[in-house]
């Protein structure tokens, strides 16, 4: 269609353009990062108000009129969302398609017959709006869809669900205190009306939602639709995501929290305080997933203070990001303390920062009280790697524990020798700390997917042929899923030997797996369903020289700018909770929040590259208005 022009002539093309009109909303991927054109009234989106009126104000016995005024609503919102879509400014034409077809959907429901409502052609009408939008976004459709039947598949093939060791603590409260406990609050409602079966499919069904919110941001933030549909293509098929989401296990939640947080963050283009203050508690509230989330709240606040506006607009939005998070961390900790009486995020903080501690020391030059040497491994100890220190029952953090319940110490509770521990390490040996947490962090970047020595092994990410058991916590006897659930010290204060029981019946019954199906998922997970390390690579790189472009306030463009503040704050919540998921351990499960941060942030990073690339390459026009003389640059009268 032919666009129209200004009064004073055809505007600027490239980025001048973008200039021109980035500032007042979000921006679409449907257009060039380049260039904005300028906006377009809709002939279409005129008529179908005016067919609309018509339709209220028509006589009640005439259904042809209504009928005709419906049809013409409907065709011809679905132009006005079609030429929004192609045509209007990046930062507007999401918000205008939404207008568009929330315009359409209106106009089903208005129209009236003689006979009453018309639920047929409501149904057709809003049928048309959502094809519509499958077929601007047919290639995120696309992948979405595929995502959708591998998820069948993984819900078709293991029955009830994955039960791994630590899903004991949340259905039957084992180890309390070791781990943050606000999974059992979706685990308990969903267990309230279904069963473990019901579980898994919400959490594949929040897996696909994770996707839908990462694309949604990115269009509102001005990121091509291929870079969109990039960006969610991870967390869509990587199989140790599906494998997780299968898991009775809290990791899909704290991915759901942290793009919650992040898309109430960057859905506006200049979020106002309560935004800011939402966006902050869903990351705050995150720890109760993870205690990893902790650290959420540096993001948040780069992110406040990348917003600009003076120091007081940033000393206002710095201290309601940390107040509102702040403030969702000890929501949780005060309802844990109602369920484990202890006022805390778990001890996770304690006693997983040893096994990282541990397996970097320098025991020779440390200098230690007398009731914490015990806890210094051998070198034979160190090899065995953090996981191992951990959790084996053989390393010195267990044997000093069981000795330490035995025999007490007057140093104080044993949570606070271990925390001596890890302090006189980190603030001793800090080198070898960095060290350690550096050379894990770069296996996120292999070419395969590897156990590593010291690791956690790998096969408990991977789905299997049979059900997959972890003994001696979870064990199959006589077709029924056992566990081994631990029990307090007896009355001589020794450790009572684990009690064995079978999993409740209403969890879902007896363990079934359908063998082709499984052997197809483990093929897939084993021979290239998962994401690349050189990708994962490519996203960190091309995030942060997006992110790093926020210096170069002068050369943004309010289109390019939106870009740059989304892949900022997604760039950093990466590069922060992979950081402090490394320094408690390496494990390719700790690994999983990446999937949907870093393409993100690389996917906006490239597209912030690519305008800039572009406006470099464009020679500047001989006769923009900025170079004219005043008297020409003045408006005509």
């Amino acid at each position: 269609m032919r666009m129209p022009q200004p009064a004073t002539g055809p505007g600027a093309s490239g980025d001048s353009a973008a200039d021109s009109t980035g500032g007042s909303g979000a921006a679409v991927g449907d257009v060039p990062l380049a260039a904005d054109p300028p906006p377009v009234t809709s002939p279409a989106s005129h008529n179908g108000s005016a067919n609309h009126v018509s339709a209220d104000h028509a006589p009640a016995d005439s259904a042809a009129v209504d009928s005709a005024a419906v049809d013409s609503a409907a065709t011809n919102g679905a132009r006005a969302a079609d030429t929004l879509a192609d045509h209007a400014p990046a930062d507007s034409a999401a918000a205008n398609g939404a207008r568009a077809d929330r315009s359409l959907a209106n106009g089903a429901w208005t129209g009236r017959t003689a006979g009453g409502q018309q639920p047929r052609r409501r149904v057709a009408v809003l049928a048309a709006v959502g094809l519509g939008m499958v077929r601007r976004h047919w290639l995120a459709s696309a992948l979405l869809t595929a995502g959708l039947v591998l998820r069948v598949l993984v819900q078709m093939a293991y029955h009830p669900a994955i039960i791994y060791i630590d899903s004991l603590k949340y259905l039957y409260d084992a180890w309390p205190g070791s781990d943050p406990v606000a999974y059992k609050i979706p685990l308990k409602m969903i267990l309230a009306v279904g069963d473990l079966g019901t579980v898994t499919l919400i959490q594949h069904l929040l897996g696909l939602a994770i996707a839908v919110t990462i694309y949604v941001v990115m269009m509102r933030r001005g990121a091509p639709r291929w870079l969109g549909a990039l960006a969610i293509a991870p967390v869509l098929f990587d199989g140790y995501q599906l494998q997780a989401e299968h898991m009775i296990m809290p990791d899909v939640w704290f991915e759901a929290m942290i793009v919650a947080g992040l898309a109430v963050l960057l859905w506006n283009p200049k979020p106002n305080l309560l935004m800011l203050i939402i966006g902050s508690a869903l990351l705050g509230g995150s720890t109760g997933m993870r205690q990893a989330g902790e650290i959420l709240i540096v993001p948040a606040l780069i992110f406040a203070v990348a917003l600009g506006g003076g120091w007081r607009k940033i000393a206002v939005n710095a201290a309601s990001v940390a107040v509102a998070f702040i403030l969702a961390v000890g929501l949780y900790m005060s309802a844990a303390a109602e369920l484990t009486g202890h006022f805390r995020i778990s001890e996770s903080s304690s006693s997983l920062t040893y096994g990282r501690m541990a397996a970097v020391a320098n025991c020779a030059t440390l200098r230690l009280g007398l009731y914490e040497k015990p806890l210094c491994p051998t070198p034979a100890q160190q090899a065995l790697g953090p996981d191992w220190l951990d959790h084996d029952t053989h390393s010195p953090l267990k044997a000093y524990r069981t000795n330490y319940e035995l025999e007490g110490a007057p140093d104080g509770s044993f949570n606070k020798l271990v925390s001596h521990f890890n302090r006189a390490v980190e603030f001793q040996q800090p080198t070898l700390v960095i060290s350690g947490i550096l050379h894990d962090g770069v296996k996120l970047f292999a070419v395969t997917r590897v156990t590593s020595r010291g690791d956690t092994p790998i096969w408990r990410w991977r789905f299997q042929t049979s059900y997959q058991t972890f003994a001696p916590y979870v064990f199959i006897k006589n077709n029924s899923i056992m566990l081994s659930l631990p029990q307090g010290l007896s009355v001589l204060g020794l450790p009572q030997a684990p009690k064995v029981e079978m999993l409740n019946p209403a969890y879902g019954g007896a363990p079934e797996v359908d063998k082709p199906i499984a052997a197809f998922l483990r093929g897939y997970q084993l021979h290239g369903g998962y994401t690349p390390g050189p990708l994962l690579l490519l996203f960190t790189l091309t995030g942060l020289a997006g992110s790093l472009l926020i210096f170069a306030r002068r050369r943004l463009t309010p289109v390019r700018q939106q870009l740059v503040m989304a892949c900022l704050l997604f760039f950093s919540t990466a590069a922060a909770v992979l950081a402090i998921s490394d320094a408690f351990e390496f494990t390719w499960r700790y690994q999983l929040p990446a999937l949907v941060t870093l393409p993100p942030a690389g996917a906006l990073g490239i597209g912030v590259l690519i305008a800039f690339a572009r406006r470099s390459r464009r020679p500047a026009s001989a006769d923009t208005v900025s170079e004219r003389a005043p008297e020409l640059a003045a408006p005509a009268k």
